[in-house]
């Protein structure tokens, strides 16, 4: 070999060496690959972090042992463990109860404070959010934080300090002081975390990147009914990270029938139209506006829906709620009495959602799958799945409807023209 042609090998090699090097993903330490890849959804944690679930307050099992081996189970499939997991996101009501019957927020305003029993009695003000139960959800997620594992986790209407009644029919909530002692943007979970992009309004919404499969990912965890100022926030990240595919994270979205609509009781947007966005507004606004957004995740009503639209340019909107805490039969299992109503007292049962995503093939899909970490079993596997849940969440569905509800796939169809200017090539 002459020196010349020598010098070409070598110079070959270096180009390939530095190819690979930058096919390294500078968030994850991982290859940029076609490889599946899974993302997990946190269904509302509230009941099983609830203090007056667990024995010390009298109750059959430690409910928040269920939550953490949940957890502990999500962190096992991260890819520090030798898993596919890029990201998991919480859909919010981490935990149960709020610390104030009105926030200085509303006072402020002039909203009333009503006083009356029956009223009040329904919402319990406790300062135990603050001893046992924000705690525990903080304990938690420190379990998926050591496993290295991206996340975003969403305000729900439990998560905020105030809740109160201003009539039979219409619910009100304010203040996120507790939601940020656990999770601002200046958290132990997200200060410097190269992949959490940026918190508003100190992070009671956010947006992360994460990249797998050989995309680079946009991710928003937005507040409840989202207002006007955290929609333009939203738009000026999608505005700086254009192309990305984007998913979109908050607490209430569809209902269990596949609408875009809010519990009357607790419709924000209609109580407060000038401080907040019904979900269908929130599709207008930035959902089907922005050809990146291809998912909007949801939780809050009970059971579980999806909703398929196209938005403004054609482009298909995948839109999944997964709501489990009304399952009990945990509870039932160690000997908990059913309630008055005649229904199981709901810790969730260590139900989540597993969401594995195959873009390699020559259409992309989704496979979606319910697992709990309390049984160890997908739903599939359980032959008496829809007689243990199907009453409290889908009652008018068939046996067979139900389980299809939890266990199906999704085809996406446009995902690879829609983005195949942004693969994750370089960095």
């Amino acid at each position: 070999m002459t020196n010349n042609n020598l010098k070409q090998v070598l110079g070959a090699i270096l180009v390939l060496n530095l190819i690979s090097a930058c096919s390294i993903n500078q968030h994850s330490g991982k290859p940029n690959d076609n490889k599946p890849f899974s993302i997990v959804v946190i269904p509302d944690t509230q009941n099983s972090i609830d203090y007056s679930r667990q024995k010390p307050a009298g109750f059959a099992i430690n409910s928040n042992d269920i939550f953490i081996n949940q957890m502990k189970d999500i962190a096992k499939r991260g890819r520090v463990n030798g898993g596919n997991l890029a990201f998991v996101t919480s859909v919010g009501d981490v935990w149960q109860h709020q610390t104030l019957r009105i926030d200085p927020g509303h006072n402020k305003r002039g909203f009333p404070k009503l006083d009356a029993a029956w009223v009040n009695d329904e919402i319990e003000i406790t300062d135990k959010t603050k001893s046992i139960e924000i705690p525990k959800a903080i304990e938690g997620y420190k379990i998926l934080s050591k496993a290295k594992i991206p996340f975003g986790v969403v305000p729900g209407n439990h998560d905020y300090d105030a809740a109160w009644f201003e009539n039979e029919q219409r619910a009100h909530i304010g203040g996120l002081t507790n939601f940020l002692s656990a999770f601002s943007a200046k958290s132990q979970f997200f200060h410097k975390k190269k992949w959490y992009l940026e918190g508003y309004q100190g992070g009671t919404s956010s947006a992360q990147i994460f990249t797998a499969g050989g995309y680079r990912f946009l991710h928003f965890s937005l507040e409840m009914q989202a207002s006007d100022s955290v929609i333009r926030w939203a738009q000026n990240v999608i505005n700086a990270n254009l192309g990305l595919p984007t998913i979109i994270s908050t607490h209430d979205y569809l209902n269990s029938q596949g609408q875009r609509k809010s519990h009357p009781v607790l419709d924000l947007a209609a109580a407060e139209p000038d401080q907040h966005n019904s979900p269908q507004q929130l599709w207008e606004k930035l959902i089907s506006t922005n050809d990146q957004v291809f998912m909007v995740l949801s939780g809050h009503q009970f059971g579980q829906a999806f909703r398929l639209d196209d938005n403004k340019y054609g482009h298909q909107v995948y839109q999944i709620m997964a709501n489990y805490q009304s399952r009990g039969q945990a509870g039932i299992d160690a000997g908990q009495p059913l309630n008055k109503a005649g229904n199981p007292i709901g810790i969730g049962d260590g139900w989540y959602r597993i969401m594995e995503f195959d873009l390699a093939k020559s259409v992309p899909d989704i496979k979606v799958s319910t697992y709990s970490s309390h049984y160890a079993k997908y739903s599939s596997e359980l032959t008496d799945y829809a007689l243990r849940y199907k009453a409290q969440e889908q009652p008018k569905f068939s046996d067979a409807q139900f389980a299809a509800a939890d266990d199906f796939s999704i085809t996406l169809s446009d995902f690879r023209q829609r983005f195949a200017k942004n693969k994750s090539l370089s960095y």
